[in-house]
């Protein structure tokens, strides 16, 4: 098994990954959103446009 984020073999202490910087690395995609599954739902897409402007009216 390899380490999903640099492909370096595993190290049990750190598994699914090889060292403590690729866990947090991972953990940081996750926590930023970059792990996100893209939605089709109108619903979905109606809520993040609601989110983004409402976003948008608190910075200004």
């Amino acid at each position: 098994m390899s380490c999903p984020i640099c492909r370096k073999p595993v190290d049990p202490a750190h598994r699914p990954f090889c060292s403590k910087r690729c866990a947090d690395l991972d953990l940081a995609r996750w926590l930023g959103g970059g792990y996100a599954i893209p939605s089709d739902d109108p619903e979905d897409i109606e809520a993040a446009i609601e989110a983004a402007e409402a976003e948008l009216r608190k910075q200004r």
